[in-house]
């Protein structure tokens, strides 16, 4: 499911394996693989597969039926909720602060 999802999208965004390679760090061969279902990405090169195409890890890895565009915080294509209420812009932004800063202290 993910070499056939990942060869639509790339090809879809009209992009060369090459391209996708050089994006991610890895030999253009090593990407090739995971188009061809050669090679199985590692869930790290999954996650960052999904950034890259502006997609979820669940739609590359077969688990959601249609395409689906990751939902940037910053600019919310609809209003989120938590407990049935609306999150206010100033709260969407300590949420995304809060997960920066989670992440730093990951890299550490």
């Amino acid at each position: 499911m993910i070499a056939k999802r990942l060869s639509e999208l790339r090809k879809k965004k009209k992009w060369s394996l090459q391209y996708i390679a050089d994006q991610l760090n890895i030999a253009k061969s090593t990407y090739a693989g995971y188009e061809s279902g050669y090679r199985q990405p590692s869930l790290e090169a999954v996650k960052e597969l999904a950034i890259l195409f502006g997609t979820t890890t669940d739609y590359l890895l077969g688990a959601a039926d249609g395409e689906q565009q990751a939902i940037e915080l910053t600019n919310p294509p609809s209003p989120i909720t938590v407990d049935g209420e609306r999150l206010t812009e100033d709260e969407i932004m300590q949420l995304i602060a809060f997960i920066r800063v989670k992440r730093e202290m990951a890299k550490k």
